[in-house]
């Protein structure tokens, strides 16, 4: 699949989740397969630039693959300005989130709630590819709820406007997470542009992967949920398209080499204090399968400097290996 004059490496997406789509992240889920990998959300308000976070996620140019930020917002010259200066950091795809559920996001007519608002949606898809000189791509919900599905609308301002790649979640705004992803409305978009057209929502195992890309004859698939904890998920899809065969999951030593060397960055990136905390998190989802008591897991977070950190989950291998 090409976005602009880039060409992915797969037909596979790592989707955008705050807190959690990290650098290191991203640069660990195209290691290990994925096409591309979305940075987390960036405030189109330049008023919030200036926190720690927001300085971290303004920060592209040491990313693995290709550089695609994804911002949000509602004011179209605000959005088009943090597009530019986006770039300026090193970003060579820009996203603009309307797919966001989150009710501090909505309430100021941003992400999903935009969906609502058809005009400004294309004066927003206006501003910023007019401002910016790489490919600007677009993420939205099938509509805002059940009785308002206007994602057919939407794609197609989105084509007419110079948008080069549409992401769907096959959900409502109203849906939030809950319930089953559909992916009729996806099928819709799809024979309704000619825009690539990325599914996105449920994608949790290779058959799934599969059995929607033939359904909706979407040109990639994005998955979110579904890689975290298992990076190696992006490699395991790629195989099954290419082969239909399924790939052998990762040995034991594998799977340590990757989470011992994904906290170490995690603690390279964050320091040590935030490093900590943050590598609890991403811990618990690989242990889900391997720790289902939760007995390290509960002593791991109780953990407070890097070496401690270290030092367990190698202490935890040893035993299991």
């Amino acid at each position: 699949m090409k976005i602009g004059s880039y060409t992915l490496a797969s037909n596979t997406m790592l989707a955008p989740m705050a807190g959690i789509t990290d650098q290191p992240f991203r640069q660990l889920c195209c290691q290990m397969g994925a096409g591309l990998a979305v940075s987390e959300m960036v405030s189109a308000n330049p008023k919030v630039w200036n926190t720690n976070k927001s300085k971290r996620r303004l920060v592209h140019s040491e990313d693995a693959g290709i550089r695609s930020v994804q911002i949000a917002g509602s004011d179209p010259q605000e959005l088009a300005f943090a597009a530019q200066i986006n770039v300026d950091n090193g970003a060579q795809i820009i996203d603009i989130n309307m797919g966001c559920p989150a009710k501090k996001v909505n309430k100021k007519l941003a992400g999903s709630a935009l969906l609502k608002e058809p005009a400004l949606v294309e004066q927003i898809i206006q501003a910023v590819v007019n401002k910016v000189d790489v490919p600007v791509t677009l993420k939205i919900r099938t509509g805002w709820c059940e009785n308002s599905r206007n994602g057919i609308e939407i794609a197609k301002i989105a084509e007419i406007n110079g948008i080069q790649s549409l992401v769907v979640h096959g959900r409502t705004r109203s849906d939030f997470y809950k319930g089953d992803a559909e992916y009729d409305t996806i099928k819709a978009i799809k024979q309704a542009v000619s825009i690539p057209v990325v599914a996105n929502g449920d994608i949790t195992s290779v058959e799934k992967a599969s059995q929607v890309l033939n359904y909706t004859g979407a040109d990639a698939i994005m998955v979110g949920r579904g890689a975290q904890g298992r990076p190696w998920f992006f490699r395991e899809i790629n195989h099954y398209l290419k082969t239909g065969q399924q790939l052998a999951s990762p040995s034991m030593e594998e799977i340590r080499s990757i989470l011992i060397g994904h906290v170490q960055e995690l603690h390279k990136f964050y320091g040590d204090f935030m490093g900590v905390r943050f590598a609890r998190k991403h811990v618990s989802w690989y242990l889900q399968t391997l720790d289902p008591e939760k007995q390290f897991r509960s002593i791991f977070n109780a953990l407070e400097s890097e070496q401690q950190q270290l030092e367990a989950l190698t202490r935890y291998f040893d035993n299991l290996i």
